[in-house]
């Protein structure tokens, strides 16, 4: 089998109605074969569960230094400098990697549980002072939005500029369509404000952004590379989250047994969310470059191509998850691929699993029942699945 057998598809996996609804595209994807030509923007792309996860672990064949969006910055300048971890390989990847693996790990973050367990019980009190609220703003968003840049040690003065950044950051990722269009004009100045936040003088002396630097004073780091070490965790520590927690919001507005299993074993808190991220992927897409001729299926995709990797497709793959659709906490979700996999693997998943679990446990403790009582909205973006609103009614101790 050779190039031109592999299966061709003129579809667009960004506009409107793919966004909004992804699951028929998936599933035409996972069944045309392990690997498909995008007609369209003349890019390869996988979604079966086998390739996808090969792909993110294989950095060496699939590199991510080329850029993991649309664009490939061997041919062309990005909007703005690469990240040191998303969009580095090894041996510039590494030292980020290292330095933010060991501020992020669960050993650090201990010091931070019993204080975030509190403000999420006090965000949660607040909330159900109504029976009815949207949860996007009221939980998802605002208590990543408080606890996160707090840890970072960023002021309070500014903070509502982080999600238009991250929307446009991960809009960037996919190809130059009117979602990317309509963030440009305030692009430059989003830019900005984040990269003042991760000066050395602008961070408080005890967060996340301070230990960044203090191993930049320990040679772990390179001086020029500490603010875009910072800037790393404000561009992918938000909005993610912000959507995970959203999503396990939705699962459980509409399963009201697995909300039942959850308060009868707060334990499950952070299954919930995992199962959550690999039901609904609040991020669909990552792109890679080939870095030479790759067989994949017994089919060769040629050397500095794009490929497009369907997450959200993988992980509701047949072969490899039981009843793929259903948000069910009586799976063991580990091996989703919605987090990453492999050295690329995200380096904030133990923050993100943080923050979910004392939510859903503040929640569990007080929540008998939450449905919804209105029709979810979505945010689309061109790598994320997001909620614009999630109106919901719960009744409570």
């Amino acid at each position: 089998m050779n190039v031109i057998d592999i299966p061709a598809i003129d579809t667009d996996p960004f506009n409107a109605a793919n966004l909004e609804d992804p699951g028929t595209l998936q599933r035409v994807m996972r069944e045309a074969g392990p690997i498909v030509h995008l007609t369209r923007y003349d890019v390869y792309a996988m979604a079966r569960y086998e390739h996808v996860h090969s792909a993110l672990v294989d950095w060496q064949g699939f590199c991510s230094s080329a850029g993991v969006g649309f664009s490939n910055f061997r041919k062309e300048e990005p909007w703005r400098p690469p990240s040191l971890l998303l969009e580095a390989d090894p041996p510039h990847h590494d030292a980020p990697r290292a330095v933010l693996s060991k501020i992020l790990g669960p050993r650090a973050l201990r010091g931070l549980r019993e204080q975030w367990f509190l403000a999420a019980q006090e965000l949660v009190d607040q909330v159900l002072e109504e029976p009815e609220f949207d949860a996007v703003p009221a939980l998802a968003e605002a208590f990543p939005l408080k606890v996160f840049p707090d840890a970072v040690g960023i002021p309070a003065e500014g903070r509502e500029n982080l999600l238009p950044y991250g929307d446009h950051l991960f809009n960037s990722f996919g190809p130059p369509n009117e979602l990317v269009a309509k963030g440009n004009p305030q692009a430059a100045d989003l830019s900005a404000w984040v990269n003042a936040q991760c000066r050395r003088e602008v961070l408080t002396p005890d967060g996340f952004g301070a230990a960044i630097w203090a191993a930049a004073d320990r040679g772990d780091l390179l001086p020029e590379q500490a603010p875009l070490v910072v800037r790393s965790l404000l561009s992918a520590g938000v909005d993610t989250t912000v959507h995970g927690l959203a999503a396990v919001l939705y699962a459980f507005a509409g399963h009201p047994h697995q909300w039942r299993k959850l308060r009868n074993d707060p334990q499950l808190a952070r299954v919930a969310f995992d199962e959550a991220v690999r039901w609904q992927s609040p991020v669909q897409f990552f792109f890679r470059t080939a870095e030479q001729d790759i067989e994949i299926g017994g089919v060769t995709v040629p050397e500095g191509k794009k490929i497009l990797m369907f997450l959200g497709a993988a992980n509701r793959d047949p072969r490899r998850w039981d009843r793929p659709d259903d948000f069910d906490l009586d799976r063991n979700p580990s091996g989703h691929v919605g987090l990453g996999m492999g050295l690329h693997q995200c380096v904030g998943q133990h923050v993100a699993r943080l923050e979910a679990e004392a939510v859903l446990t503040a929640l569990a403790r007080r929540v008998q029942d939450i449905t919804l009582v209105g029709q979810p909205q979505r945010h689309h973006n061109n790598t994320l699945r997001a909620f614009a609103s999630l109106p919901v009614r719960v009744t409570h101790s």
